[in-house]
């Protein structure tokens, strides 16, 4: 298939400039222009957006990293060798109490050998307060 026109490659860096990471980079811009393009003049264009709270998306990555980080220490091993979990953080904010939470938790982690009871109470302290990730509402 050949490529898209507006499109041949990543830009030449800057002068100077550290050489940037190898491999393929992404880029939808050109794509969705040639796509334009394609359709004619007297097709109209549609317009997505979606809009996330940035801070609580970050709280949430941060709070992933952290997680992992935990679960290494209480496995006892790589990132990679960790069972294979599911801590749903939006499951444990809809649940009524700590102590369900907490029960949750627990019932995830049961074939830890290592003391989970430290694990558990700093992630429910820090999943207070933060909000559900629900997808935006169209406007």
């Amino acid at each position: 298939m050949a490529e898209p026109r507006g499109g041949p490659g990543p830009p030449p860096a800057a002068p100077g400039a550290a050489p940037g990471p190898a491999g393929p980079r992404v880029c939808f811009a050109p794509a969705a222009a040639a796509a334009a393009a394609e359709e004619g003049p007297g097709r109209g264009r549609g317009k997505v957006t979606v809009r996330y709270d940035r801070r609580e998306l970050r709280k949430r990555l941060h709070l992933e990293e952290w997680i992992l980080g935990q679960l290494t220490a209480l496995y006892d091993c790589r990132e990679e060798e960790i069972p294979e979990l599911e801590i749903d953080v939006d499951e444990l904010l809809d649940m009524e109490s700590d102590g369900a939470r907490s029960a949750r938790v627990q019932e995830i982690l049961v074939d830890c050998y290592k003391p989970t009871e430290a694990f558990v109470g700093d992630l429910l302290e820090k999943i207070r307060g933060m909000q559900k990730l629900n997808t935006p509402q169209k406007k």
